[in-house]
């Protein structure tokens, strides 16, 4: 079993699109660093490296009580 195929099947949803915003984020942060306060690699990497996580473990939980807030909706509706 490859890697891939390791994480479609054990990670949930939540987890993956939270994965795959934190990469773009990260790239994204960069970038910005760099182009507009003109710092080093180093240093937009490391700002880079810190707020996407921070986001990200935000955006994971928002989305866990989202998935459970609208599970437990459907299953009232029944």
């Amino acid at each position: 079993m490859t890697i891939i195929n390791t994480i479609k099947t054990k990670m949930s949803d939540s987890l993956k699109l939270t994965i795959i915003y934190t990469i773009g984020h990260f790239i994204i942060a960069v970038t910005c660093v760099i182009l507009i306060t003109g710092a080093s690699i180093e240093l937009a990497t490391l700002d880079a490296l810190i707020e996407p996580l921070i986001n990200a473990l935000w955006f994971y939980i928002l989305h866990k009580f989202y998935s459970n807030y609208k599970s437990k909706k459907q299953k009232n509706r029944l």
